[in-house]
């Protein structure tokens, strides 16, 4: 029981941290295009 007491906590704050930075990521523009970049290495040659 005294592990729970601290686990949960543990991952609840872990999974915050990790949905506030997909977060960010996604409002910094990180995911916008994807498949532009391997299509003009085709076009460029």
């Amino acid at each position: 029981m005294n592990a729970l007491l601290f686990l949960v906590p543990l991952a609840i704050g872990l999974g915050a941290t990790f949905a506030a930075l997909f977060l960010w990521a996604v409002r910094a523009g990180q995911f916008d295009d994807l498949d532009d970049p391997p299509e003009r290495v085709l076009r460029d040659g």
